[in-house]
């Protein structure tokens, strides 16, 4: 029986968790987990998914503020493990630490790309036409330990956030027992710096668009921000549902040049795109038509 400590948090790790409990040959000892956060206008002090899985389950939970701070690194050095597994957790684990046990991360990219907080995101704003998980030894490093395996699977062009999201989880909980189970055959494989890209935390203002850009960058920002942070003009309206237009138009960025009975298409500098549902400031979801007709806009107008 393999004792393992697990760290994560939002439900990637939730799906990585489950897989762990459910294998008869792994013994959960620990989870440690974010601290509970306020969420929503009400701030209802909600805890993580791992936590609630994990009590389901009565194996101990750990949320500290800081995992750095001596009296948490020296509780958790008092818990046997064979293993610690540890996938979006969102802390750095210190020396003592990975020195515990073999730490193995799974990262959802195609190792040294996308080092980082966002691969997934990544991946569909540079328009990949494939992405997979990394397992990986961990060190102090920001994702640079060396490779244990990798999982890859195609990315459809149209593929959305939410959908990838879903496969790698997916990916990321058959590769963890396939590297617990397999371990002792793995031969760690060192990076290739050389090869590094960096991706950073996503915040709100990255989902601000403008026609001036090309079409199909327009479209990967909307694939990869997809639900949130969301995409949106200068003037705050949100482009809730687009495609990217495989008709040739030209025209000034911006011009509507075609209306539709579900959608409109719009120029940006290179491409057009087919828009069908909006969010104006403060308001629901509408259909573009209800807007442009709102607006009383029509081919050759300014999109806003």
């Amino acid at each position: 029986m393999k004792k393992v400590i697990f760290m994560g948090t939002p439900t990637y790790a939730d799906a990585i968790l489950a897989k762990l409990i459910d294998a008869e040959d792994i013994e959960v000892v620990a989870v440690y987990t974010q601290p509970d956060k306020p969420v929503g206008r009400k701030k209802i002090l909600t805890p993580p998914v791992v936590k609630v899985r994990a009590l389901e389950y009565d194996i101990p939970v750990y949320q500290p503020v800081k995992l750095r701070e001596e009296s948490v690194v020296s509780e958790l050095l008092e818990i046997e493990c064979d293993y610690i597994v540890v996938a979006a957790y969102g802390q750095i684990l210190p020396k003592p630490i990975l020195d515990h046990a073999p730490c193995i991360n799974l990262h959802a990219s195609i190792l040294p790309q996308y080092r980082g907080a966002s691969p997934i995101q990544q991946t569909l704003l540079n328009g990949d036409k494939q992405t997979g998980v990394t397992a990986m030894l961990m060190e102090e490093g920001l994702d640079t330990g060396d490779i244990l395996k990798i999982k890859i699977i195609d990315v459809d062009k149209d593929e959305m956030l939410e959908g990838l999201f879903d496969k790698l989880t997916y990916l990321a909980a058959e590769l963890t027992l396939d590297v617990l189970e397999n371990f002792t055959n793995l031969t760690p494989q060192k990076q290739d710096d050389t090869k590094a890209s960096y991706c950073k935390k996503i915040t709100k203002a990255d989902g601000l668009i403008s026609f001036e850009s090309d079409a199909q960058d327009i479209f990967n920002k909307y694939r990869a921000f997809t639900p949130w942070p969301g995409v949106y003009l200068e003037n705050g309206l949100k482009i809730k549902k687009m495609k990217y237009s495989q008709k040739s138009y030209s025209g000034v960025a911006g011009k509507i040049v075609a209306i539709e009975k579900e959608f409109i298409v719009v120029t940006c500098k290179q491409g057009s795109l087919e828009i069908f549902n909006v969010q104006p400031q403060s308001k629901k979801e509408m259909s573009v038509i209800a807007y442009i007709n709102g607006k009383r806009l029509q081919i050759a107008d300014t999109f806003l």
